[in-house]
C-alpha cells in the first residue's frame, strides 16, 4: 500500500493499536462494507457502549435510526481528514474521552498535526484495504487506532481512562473485523438473479 494516511496526521502516539484481517473481497468492496457497516447492529458493541456511559454517568442516549459505520461518527463529530478512494480513509478528531457525555471536534486536515489546545486528545483512526498477496482477488482489511495527548494532565487523564476502557475499545476492532468479513465473503457467495 504506498503512503499510509494515518502518518500524515499523527506520526507519533501515546496509544497506537493495529488490527487486521483477511477477506475474501476486493479492496474496493471490503471499504464499502465497512464504511457502511452499522455498527451497533452487533449487540456486543451495543452493550459495550451502554456499559461505558453507565460507568462515567452519561445521560441515557436517544433511540438512533440505523446508519452506516462513517455516517454515524459523522454525525457525532468525527471529521475525515483524508481519503485514497477504494483503498483507505483515515478520520480524527479531538475529545476529551473521560467525561461522561464525550464530544468529538473535528479539526481541518491542515491544521490537524500541529493541533496542541491544552486539555485534549488527539484522535486519527483509519479504514484500509490492500489486495491480499496470498489470496488474489482477496484484501488484507486494517484498522489502526492513534492518540496522543496535547499536554501532559490529558496524557495522565487519558491513560487512566484507557486503562479503565481500552479492553473494550480493542474488542470493538476485534469483534466489527470478522462482522465485516462476514458481509463481505456472504455478498460474494450470494447467487446472483438474472
Amino acid at each position: 500500500m504506498g503512503e499510509r494516511l494515518i502518518d500524515r496526521f499523527m506520526p507519533v502516539a501515546d496509544v497506537r493499536k493495529v488490527h487486521e484481517i483477511r477477506i475474501a473481497a476486493t479492496p474496493e468492496r471490503v471499504l464499502e462494507v465497512a464504511e457502511s457497516f452499522d455498527l451497533e447492529s452487533l449487540s456486543l458493541i451495543r452493550v459495550l457502549f451502554r456499559v461505558r456511559a453507565w460507568l462515567l454517568g452519561a445521560r441515557r442516549a436517544a433511540p438512533r435510526s440505523r446508519r452506516g459505520l462513517l455516517e454515524e461518527m459523522t454525525a457525532i463529530g468525527w471529521g475525515t481528514l483524508a481519503v485514497e478512494p477504494g483503498r483507505q480513509r483515515a478520520v480524527g478528531a479531538v475529545t476529551r474521552p473521560w467525561e461522561a457525555e464525550v464530544r468529538f471536534v473535528p479539526v481541518p486536515p491542515e491544521r490537524f498535526l500541529a493541533f496542541a489546545e491544552p486539555g485534549q486528545v488527539k484522535i486519527v483512526w483509519t479504514l484500509e484495504a490492500e489486495p491480499d498477496p496470498l489470496r488474489p482477488g482477496g484484501s488484507l482489511f486494517r484498522t489502526e487506532t492513534r492518540v496522543q495527548a496535547t499536554d501532559e494532565e490529558s496524557r495522565r487523564r487519558f491513560r487512566r481512562y484507557y486503562r479503565m476502557f481500552g479492553a473494550g475499545i480493542v474488542l470493538i476492532r476485534r469483534v466489527l473485523l470478522p462482522a465485516v468479513r462476514r458481509e463481505c465473503e456472504k455478498t460474494a457467495r450470494a447467487p446472483s438473479r438474472a
